[in-house]
């Protein structure tokens, strides 16, 4: 028996047993769903995913329905999930299917590859679930597994070490029950060969695991040398109205938080809030307290918040003739994208004021 057929037949037999097979995008295997699930998925656990998949495809039933709705309600539906640039490259790839495609996802691979924010991985991944056609997959589960089961030394973000890991997952790639086998790798590195603490002993390759073999499963793959992490600080403004409503401010398209809904920013050092306010915003405030400072993670630095609650006093322009600026009321609350942090410091803010 070569290879490729040892190991796929082990690991389908494993799957029969032991994978997933009840998910929501699995009960009906339509591209759209699949899509959407592979999209989610990138970075993030199944765990989290399903409840935002739920309300994401019931607001979002099907590609024409996504694509003809606002950025807006698209960001509010994703608010929480992080790394928003997901949501809007899904946004953008429903537009595109929706006016060449005819609303449907493209059964070829070059041009679902064509589409935003998907890679070679989620392309071959959603074709397999989909239309049963044979292509590799390399997401983060499959390149630990490839880099244990054949010890592959050498960091996976590195162009020749990526290169062997593609040439070892088609290798692997069987020609038949391709979805299947699809599902099963990526459960065997989710709940099995996980990042810490692998359970090798119920693994299917425990006996010719040559990281296993060597004691070295904690060393694969291989980690990116770390770079300090740096620590941003800005000040952020929750202004208030009389209605009690909080003034929002619609960020550029890229960057962090791009495309949501977030509190003015003061970064200048130095700059007095209430001659701030009135240029850059057309509203006079007035400072009522400095908030306890909030920490938000990233993947790549942290960035502490130090809200500053202040009372808008009168209205140099009216503040509905600004369309990147709107009052939002946390208790009748409009349906446009917040960040998680966002979300945070007004959720403090009414169990403060409770």
């Amino acid at each position: 028996m070569n290879a490729e057929i040892c190991f796929s037949s082990r690991l389908l037999d494993w799957y029969d047993v032991h994978g997933r097979k009840s998910l929501p995008w699995q009960k009906d295997k339509i591209p759209y769903k699949t899509w959407v699930s592979e999209i989610m998925l990138q970075q993030t656990q199944v765990i989290t995913v399903i409840p935002y998949f739920e309300r994401f495809i019931g607001k979002f039933p099907t590609i024409t329905v996504l694509a003809d709705a606002p950025e807006d309600e698209v960001l509010h539906h994703w608010s929480g999930l992080g790394y928003y640039a997901r949501a809007r490259n899904l946004h953008k790839a429903a537009k595109v299917m929706r006016d060449q495609f005819d609303g449907h996802f493209p059964p070829g691979f070059d041009d679902a590859l064509g589409l935003p924010g998907v890679g070679r991985s989620t392309a071959g991944a959603i074709l397999a679930f989909s239309f049963s056609q044979r292509h590799a997959i390399l997401d983060g589960n499959v390149k630990r597994v490839l880099t244990r089961y054949r010890a592959v030394e050498g960091y996976p973000g590195k162009k020749v070490v990526e290169n062997r890991l593609w040439e070892i997952a088609d290798e692997f790639t069987p020609n038949e029950r391709v979805s299947e086998y699809t599902q099963a790798i990526m459960d065997l590195g989710a709940t099995v060969c996980t990042r810490s603490k692998p359970l090798c002993d119920l693994c299917p390759f425990r006996s010719d695991c040559l990281a296993r073999q060597a004691h070295r499963q904690s060393e694969f793959p291989h980690r990116k040398t770390k770079a300090s992490r740096s620590v941003k600080a800005v000040r952020m403004l929750v202004i208030k109205n009389e209605e009690g409503a909080v003034l929002i401010v619609k960020r550029p398209s890229t960057g962090i938080w791009g495309g949501l809904w977030s509190l003015p920013e003061v970064s200048e050092p130095g700059s007095e809030i209430e001659s701030w306010c009135e240029e850059s915003l057309g509203i006079k405030v007035r400072v009522l307290d400095k908030l306890s400072r909030f920490q938000h993670v990233f993947s790549h630095f942290d960035l502490n918040i130090d809200p500053v609650l202040c009372l808008k006093i009168r209205e140099c322009d009216h503040i509905n003739d600004q369309p990147l600026l709107q009052w939002y009321n946390p208790r009748y609350p409009a349906e446009v994208g917040l960040p998680g942090a966002i979300k945070k410091i007004f959720d403090t803010l009414s169990e403060t004021s409770a």
